[in-house]
């Protein structure tokens, strides 16, 4: 299936394809306190439809995943990665707006501990 995303303002747009079937929530410092409900797709599955210029980024801990978000809004719609089979991008199913989260199973992750 092929979702449109956005932050809150839609200063990032995007669109991303694949099945969610299972969604993360991880307890690491950062998403904690963000909320955010997350899908790993290969990262040739996100294409944005605005500017990449319009990304901020954020870098913690080992600083290999780059956190997206908006600088207006303040709504972080994905994360991108290498993962164990190349480009990963982590998308927060929560920022798209027709997907139905209560049809995931939600899977707790220990990013606390990692």
């Amino acid at each position: 299936m092929r979702y449109e995303g956005s932050c809150h303002c839609g200063k990032i747009a995007f669109e991303v394809e694949g099945e969610f079937n299972e969604a993360i929530d991880c307890n690491s410092s950062l998403c904690r306190r963000r909320g955010g409900l997350l899908a790993f797709v290969a990262r040739d599955k996100l294409t944005l439809t605005t500017p990449e210029a319009d990304l901020s980024t954020y870098l913690f801990n080992k600083h290999v995943i780059q956190h997206r978000f908006c600088d207006t809004c303040g709504i972080a719609p994905f994360g991108e990665g290498d993962g164990p089979h190349g480009k990963m991008a982590a998308v927060n199913l929560r920022c798209l707006p027709e997907f139905d989260i209560e049809a995931v199973k939600v899977v707790k992750y220990d990013g606390r501990s990692v």
